[in-house]
């Protein structure tokens, strides 16, 4: 009687025997393909390809990692020059700033010299111009002319001024005891009983001097009145000096 099909044992041993030849034809195809990968590893890289199976089979994989690295070094390139660009850069704008900042620092001292340069002139300037005006106020400005009083001090200080600038020796005692002796300080008074009045020619003034004396020893810049006291006092008193040596030195008629 014949097995039935449907027994167990008969069911697995079937599909045994169907995995075993499928397995084996599986092995086949792989020994098959690496074979023919074999073969198109041993063939020249100028030969053609053999077979066009083993080609398509035959897939190459790629990574990704090595481009990343690659482009992450570019990266780190372009930016350390980056850096250094900017670095040198910088230098460059610090060194132009330190030289501006020494040229305008020269400007402002030169400025600033300046500046006091003119102001030294124009501090010279009006001092000068101030001299200038002084001096033309001392010249324009008319001196002071001393006065003296009218009476027989003022007349003997007067004329003692006189004597003074024309170099014609005496002192206010040796004119005041003269004069008190002559006249009593009466600028008007006239001798009419001596020998000159005999002889037409009276002593007149503070110290009796008589015309003709007068005119003789007449001092430049005093009256040509012979009454005049200060006139009267220089003429007498530029006589004595040529015949006594001064007015001092006469202590008499003279």
């Amino acid at each position: 009687m014949p097995k039935n099909s449907n027994t167990p044992g008969h069911s697995r041993l079937t599909k045994l025997n169907k995995l075993t030849k499928r397995h084996k034809i599986a092995l086949a195809g792989v020994a098959t393909l690496g074979a023919a990968a074999l073969a198109f590893s041993a063939v020249p890289g100028d030969a053609g390809t053999t077979t066009s199976d083993a080609a398509t089979s035959t897939k190459i994989a790629y990574s990704s990692e090595p481009i990343k690295g690659v482009k992450a070094s570019v990266t780190d390139q372009l930016a350390g020059a980056s850096v250094k660009t900017e670095a040198i850069q910088a230098k460059a704008d610090a060194k132009a700033k330190a030289a501006k900042a020494k040229v305008d620092a020269a400007a402002k001292k030169k400025a600033a010299a300046e500046a006091a340069a003119k102001k030294k002139a124009e501090a010279a300037r009006k001092a000068k111009k101030a001299a200038s005006r002084s001096t033309e106020r001392v010249k324009i400005q008319p001196v002071a002319a001393t006065t003296y009083s009218n009476n027989l001090n003022g007349w003997i200080n007067h004329a003692l001024a006189i004597m003074k600038q024309k170099g014609i020796p005496g002192s206010y005692n040796g004119l005041y005891k003269n004069i008190m002796r002559e006249s009593s300080g009466n600028p008007s008074a006239i001798n009419g009983w001596d020998v000159n009045a005999v002889n037409g020619t009276p002593s007149i003034g503070l110290l009796q001097v008589i015309q003709p004396t007068f005119n003789a020893y007449h001092v430049s810049g005093t009256s040509s009145n012979i009454y005049d006291p200060v006139a009267n006092i220089t003429a007498a008193a530029n006589y004595a000096a040529d015949r006594y040596g001064s007015i001092d030195n006469v202590n008499s008629a003279y």
